[in-house]
């Protein structure tokens, strides 16, 4: 990362960072308390009164100290909170080490758990995280009626029956393996099963395509934000999908519309994710929009 690259992200009340299409507002609280109320957040993500993202990632929580987790949450641009995200997370890895300078190793603390971050190119924005071993059953999704295993299982929507393999891999996944997928498929499946009953916190869900037993394709609708361009943790959830089923080797090249992410498993299965990232923007909030998040006027200096 370049001198003023480091400069923007250490100054403004946000700074916007995108991975793969997927981007995420920072909102760090040394520098602006906001409250992160569900209409705040959806205010933010608004492309036309807001800033603008799918997400918020709002962090460090608390001091930042070498050797010690740093612990940031997550947000979905509905407003409802997000458990663990891998592009969330590799953006923030790029936000941390240009913020804090805190080296390439270091470890983010979400709802969903401690992810292992190593910068690997702090220049072209290359990012690996450690997403850890996904578990496929049906307790930790949660998902009900689907067995104790979601593997291969049935689900009936309301006009045809899909075939799902379902894991959680820090956030609930649903995946259907296919032949073909599309953009519009997504669009029209990914809310049926998102929100069906027998995800009781919904999922997300992937659509996946192999292309080889080195690459697949997927799209994508996640169940907080919609269809989406990328997703890291969608992107390992696929991924482990395949590898449970068979269909593909431990090393995986992950094709989206957004772009590309390299996922490797190791042999107890879990498993590290690999991608760029980039800054975007760094910014003021205006006065109507500061006024409407109630945060504290900015400091006329």
């Amino acid at each position: 990362m370049s001198r003023s690259e480091a400069m923007a992200a250490a100054t403004g009340d946000f700074v916007k960072y995108q991975a793969l299409g997927n981007d995420y507002l920072i909102l760090d609280p040394a520098a602006l308390a906001v409250r992160p109320t569900a209409e705040n957040i959806r205010l933010l993500c608004d492309r036309h009164y807001g800033v603008g993202a799918d997400g918020v990632l709002i962090g460090p929580l608390g001091p930042v100290r070498p050797g010690e987790p740093i612990e940031a949450r997550l947000y979905n641009s509905d407003g409802t909170e997000c458990e663990k995200s891998g592009n969330g997370i590799r953006i923030f890895g790029l936000y941390l080490a240009a913020r804090h300078r805190l080296g390439n190793r270091f470890v983010v603390r979400t709802l969903g758990g401690d992810t292992a971050v190593e910068i690997i190119d702090p220049a072209s924005g290359l990012v690996s995280v450690g997403m850890g071993a996904p578990d496929f059953s049906a307790a930790a999704v949660p998902a009900l009626g689907l067995g104790d295993r979601v593997l291969g299982q049935e689900l009936a929507l309301a006009d045809r029956t899909v075939t799902v393999t379902s894991l959680n891999n820090g956030n609930p996944h649903t995946v259907l393996v296919l032949d073909e997928v599309s953009p519009d498929l997504a669009r029209e499946l990914g809310p049926q099963i998102a929100t069906h009953p027998a995800f009781p916190s919904r999922t997300n869900v992937q659509f996946a395509q192999v292309v080889d037993s080195k690459t697949i394709r997927i799209e994508i609708w996640e169940r907080g934000a919609g269809y989406t361009l990328s997703s890291g943790s969608s992107s390992c959830a696929a991924a482990a999908a395949c590898h449970e089923l068979g269909l593909v080797s431990d090393t995986v090249q992950v094709l989206m519309q957004g772009g590309a992410v390299d996922v490797q498993f190791d042999d107890q299965g879990a498993i590290t994710m690999t991608g760029v990232a980039e800054l975007v923007a760094s910014g003021a909030f205006g006065p109507r929009l500061r006024h409407a998040l109630a945060a504290p006027p900015s400091d006329p200096a």
